[in-house]
């Protein structure tokens, strides 16, 4: 049995991740930790792998604080740049047993979407990211939509892609969104979303949209429950569940 404590277990993500744990039969919840509540509770249950649904701002320390201690971590936070995450390669090291897996999104659907549009990529000269969640959440652009922006530049360098046309001199409201790696990425916050992401391309004489959306929080348990099968067998850092799929 795979020993899990689940950070940020009193919100929407934290207690599906509860109920999903509590259903698996290989896995035993054995503590939950909630905001102002000590860390040590992971070592004082012998905790194996914790899973941290907590938020941007506290992220960081304790995923310091797990490596420190040994336990492996499966992280469901946005707000992971390139520099945080040298950070936590940093924290593990070269020779570590301890296991990290941060994930974008830990939707199947999501990351078959993430690698569809890295394959669609080469192929179009305009490409724009629409991404859409719920009014509560913190930050945006979703770490999805930035992981697909760098997908999605990766693979037009590769192909020799220049800069997409676009003719925009004065942006003064900001409507064309934000800009990552040269991709534009819109950020859409309405009541009745969980999370959808549109990933739109063009070309001459025609569209192409990649779409995918969570109706409910249920959609990311499988990932999260694979992820803890796979951090154990992985050290050092993971990110994103594509190679944890067959």
């Amino acid at each position: 049995m795979i020993k899990v404590g689940v950070l940020g277990a009193r919100g929407r993500m934290g207690r599906a991740a509860c109920e999903a744990v509590d259903a698996a039969e290989d896995m035993e919840l054995v503590t939950t930790v909630g905001r102002e509540e000590p860390l040590e509770k992971l070592t004082d249950a012998g905790v194996d792998v914790a899973v941290d649904l907590t938020l941007p701002n506290v992220v960081m320390d304790n995923l310091a604080w797990c490596i420190d201690h040994g336990i492996h971590t499966v992280v469901g936070v946005s707000g992971f740049d390139a520099a945080k995450l040298d950070r936590v390669r940093d924290a593990l090291g070269a020779d570590s047993e301890v296991g990290s897996i941060i994930a974008p999104n830990f939707s199947i659907g999501a990351v078959l979407e993430m690698q569809f549009a890295a394959k669609a990529a080469r192929y179009f000269p305009s490409v724009e990211i629409i991404e859409t969640h719920h009014p509560r959440k913190v930050d945006a652009p979703s770490g999805t939509a930035i992981h697909t922006a760098r997908l999605i530049a990766a693979a037009r360098a590769e192909a020799g892609l220049g800069e997409m046309p676009d003719a925009t001199a004065e942006d003064t409201t900001g409507a064309r969104g934000g800009e990552v790696d040269g991709v534009h990425i819109h950020a859409i916050r309405s009541a009745g979303y969980v999370a959808s992401q549109e990933t739109r391309f063009g070309g001459p004489g025609e569209r192409f949209v990649i779409s995918h959306d969570s109706l409910d929080r249920a959609s990311f348990m499988p990932g999260v429950l694979l992820s803890i099968r796979e951090v154990i067998t992985r050290p050092g850092l993971t990110v994103g569940i594509d190679d944890l799929l067959d």
